[in-house]
């Protein structure tokens, strides 16, 4: 259960780095609303996690999906490059985290 919520707040990670980039610099009001919601979500549900993960593995595969989630997010909907070695990056992350997670003992 606890790894589904690192899962999620990684997430709500992607969401409030796409709602910050959106904001433009917190002018905008729905987005920073969003943006707001995203955050205390994902770190909520962090918090949540890390009191039965280890605070190494959580982290990196929070940070690693939210990464790679935001990049994959950026190029789909929002114009960002694509690149073959962006690709194969967010791949590495991918598995990065994957094998975090695997490798994450809880409590």
């Amino acid at each position: 259960m606890a790894w589904l919520l690192v899962v999620v707040a990684g997430l709500l990670e992607t969401g409030f780095a796409v709602c910050l980039k959106l904001s433009h610099g917190f002018t905008r009001l729905w987005p920073t609303v969003a943006f707001a919601c995203f955050a205390l979500g994902s770190f909520g549900l962090l918090t949540m996690a890390l009191k039965k993960l280890d605070v190494g593995p959580a982290y990196a595969v929070w940070t690693g999906i939210g990464a790679a989630g935001t990049a994959i997010y950026g190029m789909v909907f929002l114009g960002d490059l694509v690149s073959t070695l962006k690709l194969v990056s967010i791949s590495l992350v991918i598995l990065g985290v994957i094998g975090l997670q695997l490798s994450g003992s809880a409590h």
